[in-house]
């Protein structure tokens, strides 16, 4: 495993990611769960983000709140609150319209997770059913369509059209990105850099919407705007990064899903490309067949392929990379605690098993 990344000038000290303990359910008070280092500076924070997110899910019509429900308290990082918390914080923000902010920043997620989850057929997510696998496609959909929503409802409440702006706009980037992850799937020739434009658009960019609206509420300098934007951005590489990795090397339980489940799908992300630009004309041979195919008949061979070729370190590597560029950018903000979890959470996108 590659060591801690470091920030330019090495200003910013090293952090020792608690991963065990890095989330904190939805449905935790601050004062019944022992929150990581990273929370604990905004724990308060979090505890009401956790409250807005239930009365939010308020609705007349009883299977979205279940679904709803299901969804959002079957565990998940949280990190994109996190990031406008933290964000908002670092800058000083007093005001409580980032709790609202967070709040639709993590719909805007849990409706994306409900139609990828569609789309991708999932069973399970975070080891337990999916809502499709529990109550079907048409739910799953309409239920995300009104987590969207109903972000859009509270884009209103928090009052800033700048904030709308490149939250609308990031949707679009988001959907995109999902398209464009979809038409790849069985494409054994996608290359380096339109994976990293998939990613970006997919995962990245809410990661991105996320610090750079919560600058935007805290009335950031243009610099500091950009850095937080930057950061998010990075950091939302990262963890994607680090996901693919763990898609060949990773504990399935600890994962909540099956190792090799990418491949299954027939998606081509960085390791197996990879693999191929290192591999023998054999081994690229046997990916290339495994991307076209889908399915599991020749996991084992591609797992042994993506050691063999050096894919996976590779992998790692380039994650490091977008996680010190992620913390590079903090540089532009004053000493904090708040600036100290967002360091520590570059770390862990780079040091966790799960």
């Amino acid at each position: 495993m590659a060591g801690n990344p470091r920030p330019a000038g090495g200003r910013l000290a090293p952090a020792q990611p608690t991963v065990d303990t890095a989330y904190m359910p939805i449905h935790a008070s601050a004062s019944d769960t022992a929150p990581s280092p990273i929370h604990a500076v905004v724990a308060e924070d979090f505890a009401a983000v956790n409250r807005t997110i239930m009365a939010k899910l308020g609705s007349r019509i009883p299977l979205v709140e279940t679904i709803g429900q299901h969804i959002i308290v079957s565990g998940g990082k949280r990190l994109r609150p996190l990031l406008v918390l933290l964000a908002a914080r670092a800058l000083g923000y007093r005001d409580e319209r980032h709790i609202t902010l967070a709040t639709l920043i993590e719909f805007m997620h849990t409706s994306t997770l409900l139609h990828d989850d569609v789309v991708d057929e999932s069973h399970l997510r975070r080891g337990k059913a999916t809502a499709n696998d529990a109550w079907g496609n048409a739910p799953s959909v309409l239920v995300g369509d009104f987590l969207y929503s109903r972000s859009f409802q509270m884009m209103v409440e928090v009052g800033s059209m700048r904030i709308m702006d490149v939250l609308s706009s990031a949707t679009c980037v988001i959907a995109e990105g999902e398209v464009q992850q979809l038409t790849n799937v069985g494409n054994p020739d996608i290359d380096e850099a339109a994976y990293f434009e998939t990613i970006q658009g997919k995962t990245a960019m809410l990661f991105e919407a996320a610090s750079h609206s919560g600058a935007i509420l805290a009335e950031a300098t243009p610099e500091q705007e950009t850095a937080l934007q930057l950061y998010g951005r990075y950091l939302g590489l990262a963890f994607q990064l680090i996901d693919d990795l763990l898609d060949y090397q990773g504990d399935a339980e600890a994962m909540g899903k099956n190792v090799g489940d990418d491949l299954a799908e027939g998606k081509p992300t960085l390791p197996l490309i990879q693999a191929m630009a290192k591999g023998t004309p054999e081994q690229t041979k046997v990916i290339r067949k495994a991307i076209r195919q889908g399915g599991l008949d020749h996991l084992q061979e591609v797992l042994e392929i993506v050691n063999a070729t050096g894919a996976l370190e590779y992998t790692r590597q380039r994650a490091v990379e977008m996680a010190d560029l992620a913390l590079a950018q903090l540089e532009a903000l004053p000493e904090s605690p708040y600036r100290d979890s967002m360091a520590e959470l570059a770390h862990l996108a780079v040091d966790r098993q799960a």
